[in-house]
């Protein structure tokens, strides 16, 4: 059987685009994030490297994290598309949805590779994707926002049916196709485990606003990655049947309806100080 890479950002489009592909049996094996060398962020949506590699954990899926700049981009995703080739994959998956110019430079990278480019969701409507996305019971947050857009009390949303109403009232893409916002991914029908989320505070970073997620595990695992706390632990819990999030303030943005994650949680207030000032 044909083997397919999913080019992976951890927020949603990536994520349906991957599991509408495997929905159509397609067997996809691998996913591919690059991560800027200049930040040591993933390109994408400004994340940790390591929170993505933990999301691939979460789904059992290897994952190749390859290091760019954005002068290096074409030549970096080259590099990994050859070594995926090695590998036996012989097509990508994509999330571009409506960017034409986005799709003509994956059709002509893949092209120069051999590599078949898929895009499962192109052209879809907007709306409709989302639904889709939701009515799948994938569980989702808003991560990144374009500030001449949104707000930084737009972070941490759940993405649910509210959201894209809202998004709608403001006339924005509900599926955030010109970068107005990013989402990251925790849960789902393509999660053998969901990701707990803890400590997060707001950055302001090029323009945007960005939910920098400090603490992070999964479900039932005894560790906890943290960037600031080496003792951080949890519970052992089972993986919960419904784990909904909701947003409220102040931070940390993410916790549970019914009470706060049973480890890597920050305290309810956050000083003054650990948000980053505009630049």
């Amino acid at each position: 059987m044909t083997e397919y890479a999913a080019s992976w950002s951890g927020g949603k489009d990536s994520c349906f685009a991957c599991w509408k592909a495997v929905s159509q049996g397609l067997k996809v094996s691998h996913l591919l994030n690059f991560i800027n060398t200049d930040s040591t962020r993933a390109m994408a949506h400004g994340l940790n490297p390591r929170l993505i590699a933990l999301q691939a954990q979460a789904m059992g899926l290897p994952i190749l994290q390859q290091k760019v700049t954005w002068e290096t981009y074409e030549a970096g995703f080259k590099k990994a598309l050859a070594e995926l080739k090695l590998k036996g994959i012989t097509g990508l998956i994509t999330g571009d949805i409506y960017l034409q110019e986005h799709k003509d430079w994956i059709d002509r990278v893949c092209g120069e590779l051999g590599v078949k480019a898929i895009l499962p969701l192109w052209k879809i409507d907007s709306a409709q994707l989302l639904s889709g996305f939701i009515e799948a019971d994938f569980k989702a947050i808003i991560v990144s926002v374009k500030a001449e857009f949104l707000g930084k009390e737009w972070l941490g949303r759940q993405v649910d049916s509210k959201l894209a109403s809202e998004l709608t009232r403001l006339n924005i893409d509900v599926c955030g196709e010109a970068g107005e916002f990013h989402t990251f991914v925790y849960d789902g029908p393509s999660f053998k485990k969901p990701v707990k989320i803890g400590k997060s505070v707001p950055i302001s970073r090029d323009s945007h606003w960005t939910l920098d997620i400090q603490e992070y595990s999964l479900f039932g695992n005894p560790a906890c990655h943290s960037e600031h706390s080496p003792s951080c632990h949890s519970e052992g819990a089972k993986r919960p049947k419904n784990l909904n999030l909701r947003h409220s303030e102040p931070f940390p943005y993410c916790h549970s309806d019914a009470e706060p994650f049973p480890s890597c949680h920050s305290d309810a207030e956050q000083s003054e100080e650990e948000e980053s000032q505009p630049q």
